[in-house]
């Protein structure tokens, strides 16, 4: 008689990468939007180009430290009512494991399984980690998708940063006389680039990702030289 032998057979999954991905994706276009977007308004109100430079290393740093202050608070929540949603469900299996059992085998019923094997799946699954397959099947909470708040919160200053950096190169770079189409040109580029790599990372349609960021980054730098160029008009 033949012996089996499990393997593990080792996958990686893309939504692996979807807690720090999406924290990336948003600090990196929020980056290139935002500080764009400050360069165009005081470019088109015809702010000198030292008041350009500084306002866009100004916009960066403030950036940084928003993006990351929020992504940690906003996290730290997420993880807060995970950490009470695991508390109560590890009480409640302490008091009362014949409901909980019975509760897990009604959700993989109405997955598809039949009575007796539900039943005697999460008997097995509860008699090897209990609360891990509460909190996976019940509660919607695994390794992958759990809250990390100190990850989001680097990730969303890091790529903040990093978005943020591109316009104030342009800035520095680009001739004086002709700054405006520099900086939205260069800014859409980079926007472009975002969303194909993003699109690449997650598995999305390409296209797609580049249009609608590109899309509403050029929307928003419009809405602010426009902005710029009125107050500017007024001073």
């Amino acid at each position: 008689m033949k012996s089996f032998h499990y393997r593990a057979h080792p996958e990686l999954h893309r939504t692996e990468h979807i807690g720090w991905l999406r924290a990336a994706v948003l600090g990196a276009n929020d980056g290139i939007i935002s500080t764009a977007s400050l360069v165009v308004g005081v470019a088109a109100a015809h702010a000198s180009h030292a008041n350009i430079v500084t306002t866009a290393m100004a916009g960066l740093v403030a950036g940084a430290m928003s993006m990351a202050a929020g992504e940690f608070v906003s996290v730290y929540s997420q993880a807060d009512t995970e950490k009470a949603d695991l508390e109560r469900e590890r009480a409640e299996l302490s008091s009362d494991p014949e409901s909980e059992q019975r509760e897990l085998t009604a959700i993989y019923v109405r997955r598809g399984l039949e009575y007796k094997l539900a039943s005697e799946v999460a008997t097995r699954l509860m008699a090897h980690d209990a609360l891990g397959a509460h909190a996976r099947d019940e509660l919607g909470i695994s390794d992958a998708l759990s809250a990390r708040p100190l990850q989001a919160a680097m990730a969303s200053a890091g790529s903040f940063a990093a978005g943020a950096a591109t316009p104030l190169a342009v800035v520095m770079l680009a001739p004086a006389q002709s700054l405006l189409p520099w900086v939205i040109g260069t800014a859409i580029a980079f926007l472009a680039m975002l969303g194909a790599l993003a699109a690449r990372i997650g598995g999305a349609p390409v296209a797609r990702s580049v249009g609608r960021v590109a899309f509403w980054g050029t929307f928003a730098m419009g809405i602010t030289a426009g902005a710029g160029a009125l107050f500017g008009a007024g001073a």
